[in-house]
């Protein structure tokens, strides 16, 4: 287990993290060192550097290519801003994100280039070729002494409920958040991470820089299908795997040797939690994985987990805070809720973000002090109804927007598409409340599976849920709708079932 660092450090530091031999990245151009990753760190910022004005923006639009690896740390070191663009993205949002962000530059690929239309890239901002930088590094600049404080990047929301939003993250909140994580999943030089999630989400962004923080090896990975995933294992040797739900669920349906298997240690888990079941399938399909299911907003990074000796013994829980996490239960007045009271999570601490890219009221609104009880400061208020335990552990509610209010009664989705999904006729679910005149709202669950399955369901649930908790419509799908980070498009389904 690696030591907690007593004080934040600027960002680009972490290419001093790892032995000058050992293998920091793995990609389809080879093995880069870390005494590689710091030349090419240092390259990019001098070329960076005499380009722009400090705290301008850059943004990148690329796949897990070696630049879109090297920039968050080159733009870091050249006093810049870094706004990653993920690459799922289409012309629309890549041109909100553009404008929004103000971003001086835009590096991307021909390829993608071409598909942007006249006015979709705002005056002032210059399109480079991925390919024409990496030819051109110049002198090396070395690590940077910025204010660990300073401005480092803005990572857009995935927008499933609107415009996008852009969250401002310092090198103190992206460094802390490597640390953090690095210790807690116990990384270790030897370790190799797969990193299959995109750059510009915040999970999976963490995904280099805590395995850099450990001195260990990541190999991104972009795929297709589940089978690339597998093939990648295989190939690199991976000891880490980093996933959001409907990913386990395509994976879980692969074919997997055993050896390729065994070769996981650890498997990681955000975005979503993991139904019971879904525990049970992951633990038989790797044996020798332990599995941290996690909770976390992009506004504080990540909140908590649970540790692995936890996990079958408390499946529903969130785990306990992460390190340099303040995490508490608040009740509308401000107060700590008691043990097992139902309350807003409040998110405290050097993890928070420093609000929303020009958007002061949006801030105002999510971005608030911290109550009298908790470290002093900003906090985050994350609009997610929790408990905590009297055994410590956090466990999810619901959200105060996706709550079901049915007869009555308020309640959660989540525990509705657990009951849905433990007896393996469906794959996925997702229960929303639609307008109902008797019952205020109704509850419908969007499912991925067999129609055909729906009787067993029905006859089932029946004898698993209170009357006022059973669904009145199944909506069957192939597979449900995902968002461009890869989790299922909740708002999404809504508005499809309620329009």
């Amino acid at each position: 287990m690696i030591p907690l660092d007593p004080v934040a450090h600027p960002l680009d530091h972490l290419t001093k993290r790892g032995a000058p031999d050992a293998v920091a990245l793995v990609d389809r151009a080879g093995d880069m060192t870390y005494t590689e990753l710091e030349v090419a760190v240092g390259g990019m910022a001098a070329w960076l550097s005499p380009r722009h004005q400090p705290g301008e923006r850059i943004a990148t639009w690329l796949p897990k290519t070696r630049a879109a690896c090297i920039m968050p740390l080159a733009v870091a070191r050249a006093g810049l801003i870094h706004v990653p663009v993920n690459p799922a993205l289409r012309r629309a949002q890549v041109a909100h994100i553009l404008a929004d962000s103000g971003a001086a530059m835009l590096l991307t690929q021909p390829t993608r280039a071409t598909t942007l239309e006249p006015g979709d890239v705002p005056a002032g901002c210059t399109i480079v070729a991925e390919a024409d930088v990496m030819r051109a590094l110049p002198d090396h600049v070395g690590p940077s002494s910025l204010d660990p404080q300073t401005l480092a990047a803005i990572l857009y929301t995935s927008g499933s409920t609107g415009r996008p939003k852009g969250v401002m993250l310092s090198h103190a909140n992206l460094w802390l958040g490597a640390i953090s994580v690095a210790h807690y999943l116990e990384l270790e030089t030897k370790d190799r991470v797969l990193g299959v999630l995109p750059l510009a989400f915040d999970y999976g962004q963490n995904q280099l820089f805590s395995t850099w923080a450990a001195g260990a090896s990541v190999a991104p990975l972009d795929y297709l299908v589940a089978r690339d995933v597998v093939k990648a294992v295989e190939r690199t040797g991976a000891t880490t795997l980093a996933g959001v739900p409907p990913l386990w669920v395509q994976l879980l349906d692969a074919d997997w040797s055993s050896e390729a298997a065994a070769r996981l240690r650890r498997l990681t888990n955000s975005g979503g939690a993991l139904p019971p079941r879904l525990v049970g399938a992951l633990r038989e399909r790797f044996p020798k994985a332990d599995l941290y299911p996690m909770y976390g907003l992009t506004e504080a990074f990540r909140s908590t987990y649970l540790p692995p000796a936890l996990v079958d013994a408390h499946p529903e829980a969130m785990g306990r805070a992460i390190p340099y996490a303040d995490v508490a239960i608040v009740r509308p007045d401000g107060t700590r809720a008691a043990p097992d009271e139902a309350g807003e999570l409040v998110h405290a601490g050097p993890l928070v973000a420093q609000g929303y890219w020009q958007d002061p009221d949006r801030t105002a609104e999510r971005f608030r002090p911290a109550p009298a009880f908790m470290a002093q400061g900003t906090a985050v208020w994350s609009g997610d109804t929790v408990k905590q335990g009297a055994d410590g552990l956090f466990r999810f509610v619901g959200r105060d927007d996706e709550m079901i209010k049915s007869a009555g009664n308020r309640l959660s989705p989540q525990e509705i598409e657990e009951a849905v999904l433990s007896g393996g006729e469906a794959r996925e679910a997702v229960a929303i409340g639609v307008p109902d005149e008797r019952l205020g709202q109704a509850i419908v669950a969007a499912v991925a599976g067999d129609p055909a399955s729906e009787e067993a369901l029905r006859k089932r649930l029946k004898a698993d849920l209170p009357a006022f908790m059973q669904p009145v419509r199944y909506v069957w799908h192939d597979e449900l709708p995902r968002n461009a980070n890869g989790k299922l498009d909740r708002a999404g389904i809504r508005r499809s079932m309620t329009s």
